[in-house]
């Protein structure tokens, strides 16, 4: 494009969105009552316009100039403080943009100040998108600064216009079925993913490990190991310590015994970005990724994401209004279900709409940021997960209208970053897949009245409470949102190590969706079934013959690995004999394997327990406050997706089904090598290997990490 057309271009796009503001600001004078732009013995309407102007102009100087640098001042604020903040800078910086008008002709209340900054803001940023839709160069300009251009100014690896950089994109929580229920019919709930599976990609299902969750398959994927993850959270005896996977602390942990057992740093090794991850997968440049934020100091670059979007007013202010707006939706959404008694339902009260506006908002906006500016910077593998659906799905369904809203969202997400790649310096192949889906039913404690941990004490001869407690929430966002405003950790860890000291003869029960693990903590090692008969001889039959549950997992002095079922039912996984009904056969092909290679963990519960699972519909019962879950096996928890480009040779054959995250990670591996060539390295240098497997602050020094070396 010639220099003067596109000086001219720039300077026609800064008139319009001047007039714009200029003409919003004259109308929010008319409209509002302590807001004026006229002195105090009135001024002609074109007076009035100029005074408008000159406010506009002023306050858009000010935010280009000014914010930027107030940003940066106060890095050290939590980001959601930082974002509620937005209203009140930009109101503060109306008020210095009014005193520079001459004669003191706009004056506004402080409160007043705030609804027409942000007011202005908002129709500012709809204009620039608007014209820059209509214009490549200048909607190319509009992604870096979205994104951030400084954090893509960094001396990086040569590359060729031609090599091809790879995007991962995660889907957290959306299912094989389902995905492809959206992208069906003339108007498909995901045009976006419609148009990829019409041409140039393709679509299969992958089976996840027992543990479906994110903690095990994420691991797997970005680091080649999810060995010893029996659950989302379980209890180390050795080391008397709850490990919570989207805990900060514990996300750490396992990244570094990945690390470590691996020898390799993960996916993104080579010139990688992480983005909205529980684990880094070795990628040098990271943004709101967990098993880092726990990390204080000069390397911790986990959080600088938040503020790189934020420096942008309008960024901020439209995040700020929306984050707002998806609070009220879902106060209106959960009143709703409660007015036309739609069941299951569970309680949706308390924090979870703030919960629910940050997964759905804040993070899906500064994920998709930090995505566009990797794009634009060039890197060779970006990894992200959007954990905005998991997070609605949890607490309203999987197949849920409010569920199926967030798909919509980030389908537009998608779009987005698929718009951006067209921007950058080379070509993309754009990888979309999920860590696991999601299976639907009423919880174990909606359905029968009592939740697991009243059922095993109920077994093991104790006395049961009154009203049953609930379990809280396994969902990434809650996590991901308490490190984004420097919380603590919560203390459920804290509080079962105390119920489970040294010498404590109580069992303790954590649920992880529809997988609930018993551990018998005065009992060094795993307890045998022996043993356990004889303790509590009551215990096995009563968990067993319970309608809401499908089998368990125990460890035999005699026979080894056991599964027991209903009415006496066992299947011995070391002989494979089978003594009645077999209680995984409702579970389907590979069920076997998969319990099989959970019970060689070092860290395999006592007792491990699968809710039952319906045949037919697929529904399951999470053992905590979840009528949308994943975890354990049932339904389609088990049945995620890839989603790839044409050009890359199958992640299977045709008559293979990819099973298991460490399969995945293989996979990926060797799409990025088709991509790069085989100057592709396998690691980081040996400095960043040792800095990737130092022990994370607070947690126990001496663990199962030496002896899975060991072994």
């Amino acid at each position: 494009m010639p220099r003067w057309k596109a000086l001219s271009g720039a300077l026609f796009r800064v008139l319009a969105v001047w007039l714009v503001s200029s003409l919003t600001l004259l109308l929010l004078a008319g409209l509002l009552p302590d807001f004026r732009l006229q002195s105090p013995g009135g001024d002609s309407l074109t007076r009035t316009a100029v005074t408008a102007a000159l406010g506009a102009g002023a306050f858009g100087l000010l935010s280009a100039l000014v914010w930027p640098v107030l940003v940066r001042a106060l890095l050290l604020v939590p980001a959601l403080v930082l974002g509620l903040l937005v209203f009140f800078l930009n109101g503060s910086l109306l008020l210095i943009a009014l005193d520079l008008i001459p004669e003191g002709r706009g004056q506004a209340a402080p409160e007043t100040a705030v609804i027409v900054a942000a007011v202005m803001s908002a129709a500012s940023s709809a204009t620039s998108a608007f014209l820059a839709v209509r214009n490549d160069e200048a909607y190319h300009r509009r992604l870096v600064r979205l994104a951030g251009r400084r954090r893509g100014r960094r001396a990086g690896p040569a590359r060729g216009p031609a090599t091809p950089g790879t995007v991962f994109l995660q889907l957290d929580g959306v299912g094989h079925d389902l995905l492809c229920e959206s992208v069906r019919g003339e108007q498909p709930l995901m045009p976006t993913v419609a148009r990829w599976t019409g041409a140039g990609h393709r679509l299969t299902p992958w089976r996840t490990d027992w543990s479906s969750q994110t903690g095990a398959s994420q691991l797997a994927i970005l680091h080649g190991s999810n060995e010893d993850v029996p659950a989302f959270r379980w209890y180390e005896k050795d080391t008397r310590t709850v490990v919570v996977s989207n805990r900060p602390s514990s996300a750490a942990e396992l990244q570094r015994r990945a690390i470590e057992r691996t020898g390799d740093g993960g996916l993104l090794a080579y010139d990688g970005a992480s983005r909205g991850n529980l684990f880094s997968g070795g990628a040098d440049q990271v943004a709101l990724v967990m098993s880092v934020a726990a990390r204080r100091g000069r390397h911790n670059r986990s959080r600088a994401g938040y503020f790189a979007y934020f420096s942008d007013p309008a960024n901020a202010t439209r995040t700020a209004v929306s984050f707002v707006a998806e609070v009220v939706r879902e106060i209106i959404q959960s009143l709703r279900t409660r007015f036309r008694r739609e069941l299951p339902r569970v309680t949706r009260g308390g924090l979870y709409p703030v919960i629910r506006a940050f997964a759905t908002v804040v993070e899906r906006d500064v994920v998709v940021a930090a995505v566009i500016g990797d794009l634009l910077a060039g890197r060779t593998a970006i990894y992200a997960d959007l954990v905005a659906y998991d997070e609605v799905a949890h607490h309203s369904g999987p197949a849920h209208r409010d569920a199926l809203q967030v798909l919509r969202s980030l389908d537009r997400a998608l779009a987005l970053i698929a718009r951006a790649a067209r921007h950058a310096p080379r070509p993309y192949r754009i990888v979309l897949l999920s860590d696991h889906g999601q299976s639907h039913g009423p919880t174990f404690l909606e359905r029968y009245g009592l939740s697991l941990g009243d059922l095993v004490r109920a077994g093991c001869g104790l006395p049961v409470p009154r009203r049953a407690g609930r379990t809280p929430s396994g969902a990434e966002a809650r996590e991901a949102a308490r490190a984004a405003l420097h919380r603590p950790e919560e203390a459920e860890g804290r509080r079962a190590e105390r119920t489970a000291g040294p010498g404590s003869s109580q069992p303790l029960v954590l649920a992880s969706g529809n997988l609930g693990l018993v551990s018998f903590p005065d009992v060094p090692g795993r307890i045998t079934r022996e043993e356990l008969d004889r303790r509590h001889p009551a215990l096995l039959s009563t968990l067993a013959n319970h309608p809401g549950i499908g089998f368990l997992l125990v460890r035999s002095a005699v026979h080894g690995p056991v599964v027991l079922g209903p009415a006496g039912a066992e299947h011995h996984l070391d002989t494979g004999r089978v003594i009645g009904a077999d209680p995984l056969a409702p579970f389907g092909d590979g069920a076997a394997d998969a319990v099989r290679r959970t019970d060689r963990f070092p860290h395999a519960a006592d007792v491990m327990v699968n809710s039952a699972c319906d045949p037919t519909t697929g529904a399951v019962h999470a053992f905590e406050e979840q009528i949308g879950s994943h975890g354990g096996l049932g339904g389609a928890q088990c049945r995620p997706f890839l989603l790839w480009p044409a050009e890359l040779t199958p992640p299977a054959p045709d008559d293979e089904t990819l099973t298991g995250a460490e399969q995945v990670h293989r996979v990926l591996r060797r799409w990025l090598g088709e991509a790069e060539g085989p100057q592709l390295p396998l690691g980081p240098p040996a400095d960043e290997l040792r800095r990737g497997v130092r022990p994370p602050e607070g947690f126990p020094p001496q663990g199962p990490a030496a002896q899975d070396k060991s072994r």
